[in-house]
């Protein structure tokens, strides 16, 4: 039935500044840029910047994506020199499974 992560959408503040880190971090364009939402496809998933504020606030808290990765270490220095902020270290949460 669930076939993996389709969409993560990020209420943003600031969507040029949100856009600009993201297409840095992820080293690719928006397939889909418009003035109320950015579309990224990353790896075959959905990532959406939305600059609307009305029903879902920024920050911390709104929303939680996990992304698969080949090796989570050096995901987080690439992130992290790209601007990002740790908020939690990263956790083996059992049978060698790292978020």
């Amino acid at each position: 039935m669930v076939q993996g992560l389709g969409t993560v959408i990020y209420h943003v503040p600031d969507l040029e500044r949100a856009k600009a880190w993201y297409t840095a971090a992820f080293q690719q364009k928006p397939y889909f840029d418009q003035p109320f939402y950015v579309g990224f496809n990353i790896a075959g998933y959905e990532l959406g910047l939305d600059p609307n504020q009305k029903l879902t606030k920024a920050g911390r808290g709104g929303t939680v994506a996990y992304w698969r990765v080949a090796s989570i270490e050096s995901a987080i220095q690439h992130f992290v020199a790209s601007g990002a902020s740790v908020v939690a270290p990263a956790q083996d949460v059992g049978e060698g499974i790292k978020v």
